[in-house]
C-alpha cells in the first residue's frame, strides 16, 4: 500500500500560503502589549504579565490543526495494488419487449406472465455479470432507452424490476426500433465484445415500427455487434385469465425465422424460451457464451485515509478552545 493524494493541486496551492502564514507570524507579528498606571506595583509584587509559552502552545495546537485540514481536504488515499478482479469486457444491452402480449402465460404449471419472467431472469443476469457495463432498451408500439450502460447494478435492477406493462404503448411491437436505440446506446463502446440480448414474443408491428429489422441487422453488422435474440412463448401461442371463465388459451406466433436471421448475421445465436425453465437456461447459456477475458486484470482500490484521522483535528480544536476558554483566558 501507498499514499497518494486525489486532489493534488490544493497542495500546491495551499501549503505555500500556510508556510508564508506561519513565517509572517512568528517573525514579524506583534501581540500588543497594554500600560497601565500599577505594572510597576504588579511587577515589584511579583506579578508578571508574560505567557509567551502559552501563547506558543496554541498557536502551535492551531498551526497543526490547519495543516491537518490542508493535506484531508488534498483527499489523502490509501491505494491497494495487490487487489485483482476478473473484468469480462463485455458492453450489454437488453432490450426487453413490453409490448401487451407480454402478459400471456406459457406454463400452466407456473403461471407466470411472460414479463415477469423475463424481469426475473433479466436480474439474475445482471447479477451474475457484476463486472460489465449493462444498460436497458424496452420497446412496444414506441421504443425508449430506460437506462443507459452502466456498473450500478442495483440501480438498473431497480428499473427492471419496476418494468410493467403499458409503461409505453403495448399495442404493437417495434422490434426494429427497439434494436436500432440498442445499437445506439453501444456504438461509442470501447469494450472488447458489445452484444445486444433481444427479447421479444411476437412479430414485427410493420405500423408501428419505424426502422425496418433489415435495416437494424445492417446497423449492428457495421457496428460490429453481436445480438443474441430470444423468443419467448411457445408455437401455439400462451393463455390468458379472463373474468369469469379464467385461463383460456390464446393463439400467439413468433418470427422465429426472422430472431434467427438477426442472430446469424451479426455472429450471435437465438434461443426459443417456452417456459420460465427454458428462459433461465437462455440467459445462462448467454452468460457462459460471452465471457471475454481482459489481458490484465489488476487494479487500484483506493481507500480514503482522512477518515480515520480527522478525528485527531477535531481533537486538537477542542483542546485549543478548552485552553482559551477555561485555563488560559484571555490568551
Amino acid at each position: 500500500m501507498f499514499l497518494r493524494f486525489a486532489y493534488p493541486f490544493l497542495l500546491w496551492v495551499l501549503l505555500p500560503v500556510f508556510i508564508v502564514a506561519v513565517i509572517y507570524r512568528i517573525k514579524f507579528y506583534r501581540y500588543p502589549r497594554y500600560v497601565f498606571p500599577l505594572s510597576s506595583f504588579f511587577v515589584a509584587s511579583g506579578f508578571s504579565g508574560r505567557y509567551s509559552y502559552r501563547r506558543y502552545v496554541l498557536f502551535v495546537l492551531r498551526a497543526v490543526s490547519l495543516f491537518l485540514l490542508i493535506i484531508f481536504a488534498a483527499r489523502p488515499q490509501w491505494v491497494d495494488e495487490r487487489s485483482t478482479v476478473n473484468v469480462n469486457g463485455v458492453d450489454i444491452m437488453i432490450a426487453l419487449d413490453v409490448s401487451g402480449s407480454m402478459q400471456l402465460v406459457d406454463d400452466l404449471k407456473d403461471p407466470q406472465q411472460r414479463i415477469e419472467v423475463a424481469k426475473k431472469e433479466a436480474i439474475r443476469f445482471v447479477d451474475k455479470r457484476s463486472s460489465d457495463p449493462i444498460g436497458l432498451v424496452l420497446f412496444g408500439a414506441d421504443a425508449i432507452s430506460r437506462c443507459p450502460l452502466t456498473l450500478d447494478k442495483q440501480i438498473l435492477k431497480d428499473m427492471i424490476g419496476r418494468i410493467e406493462l403499458g409503461v409505453i404503448n403495448p399495442n404493437g411491437t417495434s422490434l426494429g426500433t427497439g434494436l436500432s436505440v440498442a445499437l445506439n446506446r453501444l456504438k461509442n463502446s470501447k469494450a472488447k465484445s458489445r452484444i445486444v440480448v433481444l427479447l421479444t414474443d411476437g412479430q414485427p408491428s410493420p405500423q408501428t415500427d419505424m426502422i425496418d429489422p433489415v435495416h437494424a441487422i445492417d446497423l449492428a453488422k457495421q457496428l460490429g455487434i453481436k445480438v443474441y435474440t430470444i423468443g419467448i412463448g411457445s408455437e401455439s401461442g400462451g393463455y390468458a385469465s379472463f373474468a369469469g371463465v379464467g385461463m383460456r388459451h390464446v393463439p400467439d406466433s413468433i418470427n422465429a425465422g426472422l430472431l434467427e436471421r438477426i442472430a446469424k448475421e451479426t455472429g450471435g445465436q437465438f434461443f426459443r424460451a417456452q417456459n420460465p425453465k427454458d428462459m433461465r437456461a437462455v440467459y445462462d447459456k448467454i452468460d457462459q457464451l460471452e465471457k471475454t477475458e481482459i489481458e490484465t486484470n489488476l487494479f487500484h482500490n483506493y481507500y480514503e485515509a482522512f477518515l480515520h484521522f480527522i478525528w485527531l483535528v477535531f481533537l486538537l480544536i477542542a483542546v485549543e478552545y478548552g485552553l482559551r476558554l477555561f485555563l488560559w483566558r484571555g490568551m
